[in-house]
């Protein structure tokens, strides 16, 4: 069971980080949809600790390709993080990506604006401003992510667990 979650885990690192040419740049950020809709079926189907763990490899790999920023980092795990412990609770697919939401569009832009800025790029940010592009990029890959499941599920691919 281990090595199929493990590959699982592979092959969705690898959905984000080629996804990850679709970006949306504001100002020094690059807010990535594919990342929190990637988070979010990881969040499901693989539980929190894989969603960080996926979310924190695609964002090593995208910044050492030249694909993303530093501010990836409290973003896509933070968002993975609460996506996979509001399934783990509710079983409940829209609490997975209510969880992404507030994990990566208020706490995690948070992080990034007063942590990742300050400390790591030598910059203030706009509050305003990477909360609503975080924002933004999370709803819209939440929501991708949500349906995406769906289809898993009509599919066969994927079922959820019983409680």
């Amino acid at each position: 069971m281990q090595s199929k979650n493990i590959s699982k885990a592979v092959i969705l690192v690898a959905m984000a980080v080629a996804l990850s040419p679709f970006f949306i740049p504001v100002g020094i950020s690059k807010c990535f949809p594919a990342q929190h809709m990637i988070n979010v079926i990881a969040a499901v189907i693989l539980g929190p600790v894989y969603a960080v763990a996926i979310a924190m490899a695609a964002a090593i790999i995208r910044n050492i390709m030249g694909l993303g920023t530093l501010l990836a980092f409290p973003g896509g795990m933070i968002g993975a993080l609460l996506a996979g412990i509001f399934y783990k609770s509710t079983r409940n697919i829209y609490a997975a990506g209510l969880g992404e939401i507030l994990g990566t569009g208020i706490i995690g832009s948070l992080a990034a604006i007063y942590i990742v800025g300050p400390m790591l790029l030598g910059k203030t940010l706009a509050v305003g401003t990477l909360m609503i592009a975080f924002s933004v990029s999370t709803i819209g890959g939440s929501i991708i992510g949500i349906v995406a499941l769906h289809l898993l599920k009509k599919g066969g691919v994927w079922e959820p667990a019983s409680r």
